[in-house]
């Protein structure tokens, strides 16, 4: 669709930005300045945008469009130096085998797919995948143990590099039988005493802290509860009648269970990779950049669709409208 746009398109407009000048840009891009004006032209004149205007003393000035063109422009020149790290790595033999871990609160089929691009990187490249807590996998990756991981955050240390891929929306647990089942969504003040499964505190205490800090938000205090380790125990206790559990949105379920949002909120589980800044084999980044490119163009509204409102309830209706957005806050970079 933009096969005339060439990197040193980027290059060549990037530096004419930041420097404010067409002399000074071609002083440092060790070219001329005839050519950098014929390449700006180029590009503007195809993508038929104004990046910036010229003032009588020669000086460059960014448009609104320009100052967004030297906040993006970067991301192509990254992918460019990361696929031909990546291509350089492979070529000289560097990357036999790669390490991934998944924690149990991400969608399996992330991991798997995770697994499987890798694969289609470098089909001879052996894939060594570990299933481990989040606290267990962020030290495993500090550490060099795992070359990179599928988590769950909040994730905070200043090695990793941190990108989010999804956020999948949580929702309310519990039996199809339970009286509470017969509404369409659930009022917070619904939880009180009956949210009493939880997932391990120990197995990602900041995301466990995180989560009573915005239920206590909402007037809802969660005292004593049942732990559980993996999101199959928590369906198994929610089954068995011990209380209601928050789950990710779209998690297969039991037959005897049931799903509802919350109103009011609409809290999140942000799913992202992990890997070590400094350390990691070079196909990682491009890695990670194709799962994403699959995510988004795979992303499809999860959970049933609402029906229209003129078949609906209108207290509910009114509900929806009163709806806020709330939600981990999703950190790009630790």
């Amino acid at each position: 669709m933009y096969d005339w746009a060439e990197f040193r398109h980027f290059l060549y407009l990037l530096k004419i930005l930041e420097l404010g000048g067409l002399h000074r840009a071609a002083e440092v891009l060790h070219t001329s300045q005839p050519n950098l004006s014929v390449q700006a032209r180029q590009f503007q004149d195809h993508a038929e945008i104004k990046l910036f205007s010229k003032e009588r003393n020669g000086r460059i000035v960014p448009t609104e469009t320009g100052y967004a063109f030297i906040s993006l422009a970067p991301l192509v020149l990254d992918v460019r130096d990361e696929v031909i790290d990546a291509l350089i790595a492979i070529d000289r033999g560097g990357i036999d085998n790669i390490r991934l871990g998944c924690s149990p609160l991400v969608d399996q089929g992330l991991f798997r797919d995770l697994c499987a691009l890798h694969r289609e990187i470098l089909p001879r490249c052996n894939v060594r995948p570990s299933h481990e807590d989040t606290v267990q996998l962020t030290q495993e990756v500090v550490s060099g143990n795992l070359d990179a991981a599928l988590v769950t955050l909040p994730v905070n240390h200043t090695d990793l590099q941190v990108e989010v891929l999804r956020q999948d929306r949580l929702v309310v647990c519990l039996r199809k039988d339970d009286p509470i089942a017969e509404k369409a969504a659930i009022d917070m003040a619904d939880l009180q005493n009956k949210l009493a499964v939880l997932y391990h505190p120990l197995r990602h205490p900041d995301a466990h802290q995180r989560l009573l800090e915005m239920l206590g938000q909402e007037g809802v205090k969660v005292e004593e509860f049942s732990r559980a380790s993996h999101p199959t125990e928590m369906q198994m206790l929610v089954k068995e009648g011990y209380g209601f559990a928050l789950i990710r949105e779209g998690t297969p379920l039991d037959d005897e269970l049931t799903t509802r949002r919350l109103i009011g909120v609409d809290w999140t589980v942000d799913i992202a990779a992990i890997f070590n800044r400094q350390n990691h084999p070079k196909t990682v980044p491009v890695l990670v950049r194709k799962l994403r490119k699959k995510i988004q163009h795979s992303a499809k509204p999860s959970g049933p669709k609402k029906p229209p409102a003129s078949v609906r309830p209108q207290a509910e209706v009114d509900r929806d409208k009163r709806q806020t957005g709330f939600q981990f806050p999703p950190i790009r970079e630790a």
